[in-house]
């Protein structure tokens, strides 16, 4: 699982650090469940293992288990990885990236587009109220054909789709 690059992507959007993330979850998925004993197998310092542990909890991730050392009343964090949760993030973020993808299809499909020749794109609304001279660069600004540009998000929908169907079904 954690071999899964779309997994590690996950790890690294929520702990922003991938080189302590999955070093981290493999102690936990070992048997290593306490900060410090984490710490002391990844040479890992132990502040930020507890940070990237806290961070992983706050996504939901791992959890934790509280109990007290019966001799010195201290709390001990036992952390678990919770590899469902994992799947539900990733479900989440391709669902969401899957209706930014329509949207920009169907706006796309909407308009008509113009551009000059640095690159800047308008509606045909926008580039008719500046006389199709590009407010920017000051360029002329030409109609530009955008099914190859609709043909790209639908590509990238049919991937987003598939990616997310197949994590679905872990």
């Amino acid at each position: 699982m954690l071999n899964d690059p779309i997994v590690q992507e996950i790890l690294m959007d929520i702990t922003d650090d991938e080189k302590c993330s999955i070093p981290i979850i493999e102690c936990i998925l070992d048997g290593k469940t306490s900060a410090e004993e984490i710490s002391e197998e990844t040479e890992i310092v132990l502040t930020l293992v507890r940070k990237v542990l806290y961070k992983m909890n706050d996504a939901g991730v791992i959890s934790y288990t509280k109990t007290k050392d019966p001799k010195t009343k201290w709390e001990i964090y036992s952390w678990k990885f919770e590899e469902d949760k994992v799947y539900d993030l990733i479900t989440k973020k391709y669902d969401k990236l899957s209706e930014q993808i329509e949207k920009s299809v169907k706006y796309e499909e909407e308009n008509m587009f113009f551009v000059c020749n640095n690159g800047h794109r308008y509606i045909f609304e926008k580039a008719s109220e500046d006389n199709f001279i590009c407010p920017k660069c000051k360029g002329s600004l030409e109609y530009q054909e955008n099914s190859a540009v609709i043909e790209e998000l639908l590509k990238e929908k049919v991937a987003c789709d598939l990616i997310n169907h197949k994590e679905n079904d872990k």
